[in-house]
């Protein structure tokens, strides 16, 4: 059975004291609690100050990006090579923000993948129709060409590869998508990873990412082929985001 995971991506959000005040809060509520792994992947500015707060606690801390070049001439880029060095235990690849706002393609999303996998780091793989990509009807064509260039560096091993599933419309939208629409993509996944990994594709999670909250987290985290759940807006209340994660237990 895998594990459900479910992570708080807080954007460009927080100070290092509420990063602090927020993971101290949400220590409490975790306890060691199991049935989920719970995941907080806040700026770059927090990630040292995090990692120090959540050494030897359940919680596991991820980077919201890392650049594939080890070092060199990248002003305003963080190498995985420096997030490694932090103790991250994840990194977003490919998220919808840095793919529209940033013109992140398909191939540099591919080589951070492989970076990150390189470190022994589990990358979770950004992968989402926009609203004109859907209703042109082309959206499993859109998928599938990202899933194909997110792991083109890597072998036949996944590897702990997560991928996350977010319909770029339903993203700080407040509409999220169907469960029904997100176990139809979710199950279509699970038979492209089967057939890019062999059985090891069984293992890879596939999370749901998309204006999830209280009020439908359960009913995405119910789905047989979601396992998980990527959140934005609603992880940057400690309380809130731990009632969703709560949701995931199996």
């Amino acid at each position: 059975m895998r594990t459900p995971l479910v992570a708080a991506n807080w954007k460009m959000h927080k100070t290092i004291p509420e990063a602090r005040a927020y993971l101290e809060r949400l220590l409490e509520l975790v306890g060691r609690e199991a049935g989920v792994e719970v995941v907080v992947i806040p700026s770059f500015t927090s990630l040292p100050a995090a990692a120090e707060l959540l050494a030897g606690t359940p919680l596991g801390l991820g980077a919201q990006d890392a650049y594939p070049e080890p070092a060199g001439a990248y002003t305003g880029e963080v190498s995985v090579t420096q997030v490694a060095d932090v103790g991250v235990h994840y990194v977003l690849c490919g998220h919808s923000e840095r793919r529209n706002l940033f013109g992140e393609g398909d191939e540099l999303v591919g080589r951070k993948v492989q970076a990150v996998v390189a470190h022994g780091i589990t990358p979770i793989l950004c992968v989402g129709e926009t609203l004109d990509e859907r209703r042109a009807g082309g959206v499993w064509k859109v998928v599938e060409r990202q899933l194909e260039r997110g792991v083109a560096g890597l072998n036949d091993n996944p590897r702990g590869l997560v991928i996350a599933y977010e319909p770029v419309w339903a993203i700080g939208t407040g509409v999220a998508a169907q469960p029904s629409d997100a176990q139809a993509m979710a199950a279509r996944i699970r038979v492209w990873l089967r057939k890019r990994f062999g059985a090891r594709g069984d293992r890879v999670r596939i999370q749901y990412g998309g204006s999830v909250n209280t009020d439908n987290a359960g009913g995405f985290l119910s789905l047989p082929d979601v396992d998980g759940a990527l959140v934005g807006g609603a992880s940057l209340d400690p309380d809130t985001f731990w009632a969703i994660a709560r949701s995931a237990h199996r």
